[in-house]
């Protein structure tokens, strides 16, 4: 039995490849097939015959139900192993590019309470765990996480460990005042409901950002929570709450009010400060995020002539972090909130070598743009999941940066863009780096150099 790319166990029998959940290489079980494919089925344990010897004991209470930390049954270290092979797998079967040996994996140096970032839904119809089912008047509303599979389940946390404290504190307070308060829980199905979400944020400055989603307008009950909030735990720097009125929950088209304190928090990476609004993306392992970011800038080997471009540069957190190193970096970005966040951590931090724009890389990155921004001698590259266009990779091709580094927090879709810059480039460095303990995912690094 190995592990699949989606942290499912692989399985074979009679010929056919089976993906199974919940098991770790090694267990013996029966398995109950749940769909079918021609050329795959999927299943899950219904038995145990015996355990394989890589097993861990969970440590969070609502392991099996909760759809995050899937793999906490497994030990770090062979994590960490079929992290690397996954990287490995993807570069060599898709990829099919010449490779240089791929460094060791880089461990997170935090397994747990590692992110800076939660986000809780708020449910009138939550989701009882086995051992509440025979519980008598059960409280049917919840703060928690949604079930895999069941978009309108809401599992009720009672402890998470991911996110330091004072997340757990917050999430719980809130939710007995909303309870003591019998303020109505957000029902997705009927959509009707007064409180609706909940989203920390915590920085390693030790600054935490509190985000309150309600569902329509109570101009009492919102000053009565949000009170809450700000008189209970005074670690919050940033108090601030949205009214969402739309069918799903997500906030980048919101308009959104402080409460108290600043719209932002600082977070820090050596010596820089970084502000981060509500909207911003910021990589969610801080600590690990500055391993992943020494890494790029190690690989750039960036000199004070240089021109860097960085591709997906999002709040401009590596082209300001490399920006002590080149002549110039130009960064590029498709949501225009991001670019301004940008544009002010460049100020806040006194950097005058970095500009900023905004727009669909595709049609951005063309050759007038070039020659308004000057020819890069460096690219730096970190696409979303799916990649990068292939009118992108086509531009970087006809660019010819003497040296390309591409991040990336899919290995697959990385090998496929790696295979499209094969007739120009080599790659000669390859490294993996933990963001996400306990789950299948796995950033990595790859150098690539002019031929």
């Amino acid at each position: 039995m190995d592990m699949a790319a989606e942290g499912k166990c692989v399985a074979k029998a009679d010929g056919m490849v089976i993906f199974v959940q919940g098991v770790a290489p090694g267990d013996v079980a029966d398995i109950k097939i749940i769909k079918k494919d021609k050329k795959f089925f999927e299943a899950v344990p219904v038995a145990f015959h015996s355990y394989s010897a890589l097993r861990n004991d969970p440590f969070c209470s609502h392991f099996g139900t909760c759809g995050g930390c899937k793999w906490q049954h497994i030990g770090y270290e062979t994590q960490l192993f079929f992290k690397e092979k996954q990287v490995k797998d993807a570069l060599e079967r898709i990829g099919k590019v010449a490779l240089p040996s791929i460094k060791p994996i880089l461990a997170s140096g935090e397994t747990r309470y590692y992110r800076n970032k939660l986000e809780y839904t708020f449910s009138a119809q939550r989701w009882f765990e086995n051992h509440e089912q025979t519980l008598e008047n059960k409280e049917s509303r919840g703060l928690g996480f949604h079930i895999p599979g069941r978009f309108d389940k809401i599992l009720n946390i009672e402890h998470c460990s991911l996110q330091a404290d004072p997340s757990n504190a917050i999430r719980n307070g809130l939710r007995d005042y909303c309870l003591e308060n019998n303020l109505s829980f957000f029902d997705l199905k009927k959509q009707e409901g007064l409180v609706r979400n909940l989203i920390i944020r915590t920085a390693s400055t030790g600054e935490v950002m509190v985000i309150v989603q309600f569902f329509y307008v109570d101009k009492n009950a919102i000053k009565g929570v949000m009170n809450y909030l700000k008189n209970t735990f005074k670690e919050i720097a940033s108090l601030l709450y949205i009214v969402n009125s739309k069918g799903n929950e997500t906030i980048h088209d919101q308009e959104i009010y402080t409460f108290a304190g600043r719209d932002f928090i600082y977070e820090e990476m050596e010596g820089l400060k970084f502000r981060i609004g509500p909207k911003s993306f910021y990589q969610t392992n801080s600590l690990q995020a500055y391993e992943l970011y020494k890494v790029a800038r190690s690989f750039a080997q960036i000199k004070e002539t240089d021109v860097v471009y960085d591709l997906y540069t999002g709040t401009g957190t590596i082209a300001n972090f490399v920006a002590r190193n080149a002549k110039k970096v130009v960064g590029v970005e498709y949501v225009p909130a991001a670019i301004e966040d940008a544009k002010i951590n460049s100020q806040i931090n006194n950097i005058s070598n970095t500009t900023f724009f905004a727009g669909d890389m595709a049609k951005v990155l063309n050759d007038e743009f070039v020659k308004q921004n000057g020819s890069p001698d460096i690219i730096i590259t970190d696409p979303p999941r799916a990649g990068m266009d292939e009118k992108v990779v086509n531009m970087l091709l006809k660019l010819a940066a003497k040296r390309i580094v591409y991040m990336s927090c899919n290995p697959a879709t990385q090998a496929r863009d790696l295979a499209w810059l094969d007739s120009k480039y080599v790659v000669t460095e390859v490294q993996p780096v933990d963001m996400f303990p306990h789950t299948h995912h796995v950033e990595n690094v790859v150098c690539l150099e002019l031929r």
